[in-house]
């Protein structure tokens, strides 16, 4: 035996290698966080990920029960499935969440961005702008004789697809609101 054989053979039954090994794959998710809508519930809600370093991809809020004030915060995030357990398992401990739902788990969801492009050009940069439009079904919300501001909802792929194309043909501005997410059915 080669002392590399004898080497790898020897790593993977060494008494050294005891820890557990965990799926370091990181994952997508969509939490939907129902919380009472009071001063610094969202700020404790930013608090746990800022704390222990996760990442927020997308963040809405709004009240959706005036009469119980209560808001939902729709959060996408990324991190390994032991992350994300852990993720859902703090925000089930602040005092003013009521409830934690990860939709991405949970089954099919449906999910929408809505975002603005400021288009500048003019000449064929222009009509090329409007084919893509319509392709991308963007609505044009106003209109100068040197720009355009479209208005796209979609998935977060289209909207990344429709800025990859704008680009070129003089996007100046974009403005996005985060995903909004519901479970079907």
């Amino acid at each position: 035996m080669s002392p590399l054989q004898i080497k790898k053979g020897a790593s993977s039954k060494s008494a050294y290698n005891l820890r557990p090994t965990f799926d370091r794959t990181k994952e997508r998710h969509t939490l939907a966080v129902l919380v009472a809508n009071e001063p610094g519930v969202l700020a404790r809600v930013i608090g746990l990920f800022s704390g222990r370093g996760y990442n927020i991809e997308s963040l809405t809020v709004a009240e959706v029960d005036h009469e119980g004030h209560t808001s939902r915060i729709t959060i996408v995030t990324t991190g390994t499935p032991q992350i994300i357990e852990q993720i859902k398992a703090q925000l089930g401990r602040i005092v003013s969440v009521y409830d934690v739902h990860d939709l991405t788990v949970e089954g099919p969801s449906v999910e929408r961005e809505l975002a603005l492009f400021k288009v500048d050009g003019g000449g064929e940069k222009r009509v090329e702008a409007l084919r893509l439009a319509d392709v991308f079904r963007a609505n044009v919300v106003d209109s100068t004789l040197d720009s355009f501001t479209f208005e796209v909802v979609g998935s977060s792929e289209k909207i990344d697809a429709f800025g990859d194309m704008m680009r070129p043909l003089g996007l100046s501005e974009m403005v996005r609101t985060g995903v909004a997410a519901l479970a079907r059915g």
